[in-house]
C-alpha cells in the first residue's frame, strides 16, 4: 500500500539544521515517507540523513545526486515519491507537530472517503531571525475553510495571500500530469512549483493551521535582499518562465485566471524593485526591457499586470518615482515580515 504523503527534503550543505527539519516530520505514522535528496553536499549532510535512514529504513530514504540546485532536488524527489500526496520541506525549515497531525488526518480522510482533492492549502509562518513577533500568512477570506472547493468558489486574494510553496500539499499525480520539471542550477524555482501545476488543480481544501515554519534571516540565504541582488539574472529567468507559462496556457476559469494574474503582479513588482535597488544603468534598462518585452510578446497579459496597483507603484517615473517605489517595498517588508 502506498503512503498517504511523501515529504521531499531538498538538502545541500544542510548539516547544521537538517536534524531540526527531519525531527519535525518523522514519527507520524508508516503512511508518511520522507525522501531526503542530498544535492551533492560537501559537508556531513548525507551522513546525518543516513542516521535517520538507519533508524527508520521503512520510512526514510536518502537519495544522493550530483549538485543540480533546488529545482533538480525537487524533480528527483518527485520521480521517486510513492505517496498519494507530496509536500516539499526545505532543509532549513520545519513543520509544526500539532498542525502536521491535523494535515495528515485530513489527507487520510480524503483517501478513506474516496475524495480526490488535488491540493491542500495550509498557513505558513515567517520565522525570521531576531524577530520576536512572527508573521503568519493565512488564507482566510480568500479560501473558505474545511471544505472541498473548486476555483470558482474561491474569493479575492489579498496582496500577502499568494500561494507560496510552503502553503501547498499537492496530490502527486497533479504534479506529474502537469509535467512539472523545475530548472536546474537556478534559485527561486519555488515560484514555478507554486504556479505551473495550478491549471491541473480542480479541487482544493483549506485547512487553517500554521503548519510550515519558514526560517529566514540568515546572511547567506537566497531570499536575503543582498543575495537576490547578486542573483538578479535568476530572479528574472524565473519571472520570465512564469510569464511565458501563463501566456501559453490560458485558463478558462475566471477565478483561477485572476489568481494567476495576482501572482504575476507580485512577482513582476519584486523583480522591478530589485532592479531599481541594484541602481545601475544596465539594471534600470533591464527593468524597462522586462515591461516592454512583455508588452510586445503578449499585450493582453501586459495590460493585466502592468496597470495593477503594484505594477504602477513599481514603475513610477524618474529618480523621485524610483525612491517612492523602493519606500513602498520597504513598507511591505515591514508589514509582512519577509526578507
Amino acid at each position: 500500500m502506498n503512503p498517504v504523503l511523501s515529504v521531499v527534503v531538498p538538502a545541500y550543505n544542510a548539516e547544521a539544521y537538517l536534524a531540526r527539519a527531519l525531527d519535525s516530520i518523522v514519527g507520524f505514522g508508516d503512511d508518511v515517507e520522507i525522501l531526503v535528496v542530498d544535492d551533492g553536499s560537501t559537508d556531513g549532510t548525507a551522513a546525518l540523513a543516513q542516521e535517520y535512514v538507519d533508524r527508520s529504513p521503512e520510512l526514510v530514504r536518502l537519495l544522493s545526486k550530483p549538485n543540480g540546485g533546488h529545482g533538480s532536488a525537487i524533480n528527483t524527489g518527485l520521480d521517486h515519491a510513492r505517496g498519494e500526496y507530496l509536500k516539499v520541506v526545505d532543509a532549513d525549515d520545519w513543520l509544526d507537530a500539532d498542525a502536521f497531525t491535523q494535515v495528515l488526518d485530513a489527507l487520510r480522510g480524503f483517501a478513506a472517503g474516496g475524495r480526490e482533492v488535488d491540493m491542500l492549502v495550509s498557513n505558513f509562518v515567517y520565522e525570521k531571525v531576531g524577530k520576536k513577533n512572527k508573521t503568519v500568512v493565512r488564507y482566510t477570506g480568500a479560501l473558505p475553510r474545511d471544505r472541498v472547493l473548486t476555483w470558482s468558489q474561491t474569493r479575492h486574494f489579498a496582496k500577502r495571500q499568494y500561494l507560496m510553496m510552503h502553503a501547498l500539499t499537492y496530490r502527486t499525480d497533479v504534479l506529474r500530469r502537469a509535467g512539472l520539471r523545475l530548472p536546474e542550477h537556478t534559485f527561486y524555482v519555488d515560484n514555478l512549483y507554486a504556479l505551473v501545476p495550478l491549471a491541473h488543480v480542480h479541487t482544493l481544501y483549506y485547512l487553517d493551521v500554521d503548519l510550515y515554519r519558514y526560517f529566514i534571516g540568515r546572511a547567506d540565504q537566497s531570499v536575503q535582499e543582498a543575495v537576490m541582488l547578486r542573483r538578479l539574472d535568476q530572479q528574472l529567468r524565473v519571472n520570465w518562465l512564469m510569464l511565458e507559462h501563463v501566456s501559453r496556457n490560458r485558463v478558462d476559469d475566471r477565478r483561477l485566471r485572476g489568481y494567476l494574474l495576482h501572482y504575476l503582479e507580485i512577482t513582476c513588482a519584486v523583480s522591478s524593485i530589485l532592479l531599481i535597488r541594484a541602481g545601475t544603468r544596465s539594471s534600470l534598462a533591464e527593468k524597462d526591457r522586462l515591461w516592454s518585452e512583455l508588452r510586445r510578446q503578449d499585450p493582453w497579459l501586459y495590460s493585466k499586470v502592468r496597470w495593477t496597483a503594484l505594477g504602477q507603484v513599481s514603475n513610477l517615473p524618474g529618480p523621485a518615482g524610483r525612491r517612492v517605489s523602493v519606500l513602498a517595498y520597504r513598507v511591505a517588508q515591514r508589514a509582512i515580515g519577509f526578507s
